[in-house]
């Protein structure tokens, strides 16, 4: 199953027009308290399959993590669940080196 993958660049125009999307961060708490990403849903990776039926199912879901590799994992999980998602490419790190450089890289 292909996942489709949104670049940070899009997702900041989608996001600036006030396009309705969900965002999830699947990163570890420790994570998000060095980098938080502005009005995302926080459940860690580990978490998804117990909370996943408490997500929205009618939401554009946009997935982040890290670098990626965590959230195109948990949008494949969502998307064989019958969730509309993508992954947002290269994670925070890559949307604070082409987006937002104030949010900080670790």
């Amino acid at each position: 199953m292909q996942i489709p993958e949104i670049e940070p660049g899009e997702l900041k125009s989608r996001l600036e027009r006030g396009e309705p999307l969900a965002l999830l961060d699947v990163r570890e708490a420790e994570e998000v308290a060095l980098a938080a990403f502005p009005n995302a849903l926080h459940v860690p990776m580990a978490e998804i399959p117990s909370r996943a039926d408490h997500l929205d199912r009618n939401a554009e879901w946009v997935v982040i993590c890290h670098h990626g590799v965590r959230s195109a994992q948990v949008a494949m999980y969502l998307a064989g669940r019958g969730f509309r998602v993508a992954n947002l490419s290269g994670g925070i790190d890559r949307w604070s080196c082409e987006v937002d450089p104030a949010t900080p890289r670790y």
